[in-house]
């Protein structure tokens, strides 16, 4: 009995190991050794974002021309100049070239620049044509968003609030996955350059933390392919659906049947 009883202790601490190695991520990772990171990953400017550009200085006068509400009121139907505390708010959309229209400045190149990039342009280029001595921008993404799809606990699409955001991130906002998303099997949709990239990912690799597609970038879809259980699961379900209708079809008809045959 006693030989029982630690056979049974055995078999269940490995059915808990495995287990364990099924649902961990980053497994056999060398710990407590910095790793360089190659690039900053910052999520950069692409045509058709929308973005805030706010431009003030210590004489808010001098700024306001630069700070036109046409092009947020004309996104938004609005008849009044909107406002924000750190000065006036305008949303520009980057054209395909990758460039938007700043009142007073004209024309600026933006594409593949980070906020803090582009804010510094602006400021050299008011600063260096005379316009206002002191200049100080703040650039924000208006709408930059991702998603998350499949076995996760919240799908949905989420805003990027940050410059650099990694797939655990974007996993944690989404609740992480559900006991039915295969950890080996999470895909990343990623359009850029008119092309569209399937990368899928293990979670249990520690390589992902070395991978160019680790960080996302704005409209990047992350998609956890769901397991053999959750398949089974939903063909058991459907199945029972359509027994269910079946019986219920059956039991009418015996019904009419009987009613008719009085």
């Amino acid at each position: 009995m006693k030989h029982l009883g630690i056979f049974i202790l055995g078999a269940l601490l490995l059915a808990s190991c495995a287990t364990n190695k099924r649902a961990a991520y980053i497994q056999q990772v060398q710990t407590d050794i910095p790793t360089d990171i190659e690039q900053d990953y910052q999520i950069r400017i692409k045509p058709l974002d929308r973005l805030t550009v706010t431009i003030n200085s210590k004489d808010p006068e001098l700024a306001a021309p630069f700070n036109a509400a046409s092009s947020y009121n004309s996104l938004n139907g609005l008849s009044s100049y909107s406002s924000s505390s750190n000065g006036n708010l305008q949303i520009l959309t980057v054209d395909k070239e990758g460039k938007i229209q700043l009142p007073i400045i004209g024309e600026i190149d933006c594409d593949g620049l980070t906020r803090n990039e582009l804010a510094k342009k602006i400021e050299n280029t008011i600063r260096e044509n005379g316009m206002v001595h002191d200049p100080i921008v703040i650039i924000q993404f208006a709408d930059v968003k991702f998603s998350v799809l499949g076995e996760v606990a919240r799908p949905g699409q989420f805003s990027i609030t940050k410059d650099r955001i990694s797939l655990f991130d974007a996993l944690a906002m989404a609740g992480d996955l559900t006991i039915y998303g295969q950890r080996e099997n999470v895909a990343l949709i990623r359009e850029e350059n008119g092309m569209r990239t399937v990368h899928y990912f293990d979670l249990k690799k520690p390589d992902i933390l070395a991978s160019p597609y680790f960080y996302l970038q704005q409209d990047d879809v992350v998609y956890v392919t769901p397991n053999k259980y959750k398949a089974q699961a939903g063909e058991i379900n459907q199945n029972r659906s359509f027994y269910i209708s079946l019986v219920s079809v059956a039991v009418s008809v015996a019904t009419l049947l009987v009613t008719i045959t009085r």
